[in-house]
């Protein structure tokens, strides 16, 4: 489960004989399921539907089951330029359409491409919820993979990576986690890629590709909003059920990534960066693992949600030792990750903070957390979600992230429930087993001048 901050929620009781005190914690949620629908089509194109007329909205997205981790060896970079490739010409239809299909009638659409999952989703008034359809149909099942357009997109990949990454002063640090943070899992490849291995890569590479991964026993379709559930299912067996499914079996990432054995330390250089950095990672079970991976998020929370967490206020507000601070428990299909890192002040060197870093997780993880700290924090994280849900994409993407990366689509309706449920002994314990317990990588990153290895 990813989730969200948003804004609190509060309710009052009043007695009628003399006041209580306000309670600390708030009372816990019963919320209303999600009413989801799921079928399977015969050539394996698995359907998420959700039916909601509070707004004459629908929205369609399609999740395909291949991110980065499944680039070729030396293609590092394939899925999101295949993110990319998808929105460029297919037998029927022009490239670019996409806007015109979703934009021109006041809707919108986008993409993004992750460690597991590559997600193509729109948003358009319900009337126009068939032409999507069958869009989203057409470029699976025709798209136009030519030359012309693997090395338009390609260009436009090398570019993002050069504004991401080389021209974003902490671009390489961020960039340099997941490679320095795995040893055999192909998650250690980043999403965005290189520029060698895309300038590398031919036209039959892409073909290949795409064939092997772009199939609907590979896909998850989900549609969300104002819709008549008769109708949808005519037109996804209209426009979807045709499309034949291959015979060759999709390919499996098998890797086990070990366990780690001892601590590690790499540093990174910057010619861009003003200021050094430190990130420090521990691994951490799949996302599936929601008795772990849920109080995992909330602990993330505690550390690094807002100017009054514990990061910020150590780090940036009372030590003044970094001018930006964070924490994040990554959940995957595969292993994960949790980071910490920080972004130094003038004058201070990434061996201040990675102390710092590590007292404050040490303290989390040890000593009694406030009711109302925890409270605030589970508080923030469930009305983000519950925000979220209040529209048709949204509603959309929770159901995708349940089903694609959480591992059933009826993670949607538990894991707020469990959230709710997370005590300070849950979170004592998952960082003690995964953190505070564990080995850890640590990346000095280095302005140039100031380097002391080079990678």
């Amino acid at each position: 489960m990813r989730l969200r901050p948003a804004a609190l929620l509060a309710t009052l009781t009043l007695l009628a004989a003399a006041p209580a005190p306000l309670p600390a914690v708030a009372a816990e949620l019963t919320i209303p399921p999600i009413p989801y629908h799921q079928r399977t089509l015969p050539n394996g194109l698995q359907v998420l539907s959700v039916e909601d007329h509070a707004s004459p909205n629908v929205a369609v997205q399609v999740w395909y089951h291949v991110g980065s981790k499944d680039d070729p060896q030396g293609r590092s970079g394939f899925a999101h330029l295949f993110e990319h490739l998808m929105f460029k010409s297919t037998k029927h239809m022009h490239a670019e359409q996409f806007d015109r299909l979703t934009e021109d009638v006041g809707g919108a659409n986008n993409a993004s491409t992750g460690d597991d999952v590559t997600n193509y989703f729109e948003v358009v008034p319900s009337n126009h919820l068939q032409t999507l359809l069958w869009a989203e149909a057409e470029r699976l099942s025709n798209l136009n993979v030519d030359e012309a357009n693997f090395r338009s997109e390609r260009a436009v990949v090398q570019e993002e990576y050069r504004q991401s990454v080389l021209a974003n002063p902490y671009g390489k640090l961020f960039n340099a986690i997941d490679p320095h943070s795995y040893t055999v899992h192909p998650y250690k490849r980043p999403t965005i890629g290189s520029i060698e291995d895309l300038e590398a890569a031919t036209l039959p590479d892409v073909i290949a590709f795409h064939q092997t991964f772009y199939r609907p026993d590979n896909a998850t379709l989900i549609v969300a909003g104002d819709f008549d559930p008769k109708q949808l299912d005519a037109w996804v067996d209209q426009y979807f059920g045709w499309i034949p499914k291959p015979t060759a079996p999709i390919p499996q990432v098998t890797a086990q990534e070990p366990k780690r054995k001892k601590n590690l330390r790499y540093t990174v250089t910057s010619e861009t960066a003003p200021l050094p950095a430190v990130a420090l990672t521990w691994l951490l079970p799949p996302a599936s693992d929601t008795a772990d991976s849920i109080p995992l998020q909330v602990a993330a929370a505690l550390l690094s949600q807002g100017d009054s967490s514990r990061l910020y206020q150590s780090l940036v507000y009372r030590h003044q030792v970094a001018q930006r601070v964070g924490a994040d428990a990554d959940g995957r299909v595969g292993p994960g990750l949790f980071t910490a890192y920080a972004i130094l002040a003038s004058g201070h060197q990434p061996a201040e903070a990675e102390k710092l870093l590590h007292e404050e997780i040490i303290w989390l993880a040890t000593q009694p957390i406030p009711a109302a700290e925890l409270g605030k924090v589970k508080t923030q994280l469930l009305t983000g979600e519950l925000k979220q849900r209040q529209t048709a994409q949204g509603l959309a993407f929770a159901l995708g992230q349940a089903a694609l990366i959480d591992g059933s689509p009826e993670h949607v309706n538990t894991d707020l429930a469990a959230l709710q449920k997370v005590t300070e002994q849950d979170v004592h314990r998952v960082l003690q087993k995964y953190v505070t317990g564990a080995r850890s990588v640590t990346i000095d990153y280095l302005p140039q001048a100031a380097k002391g290895a080079t990678e």
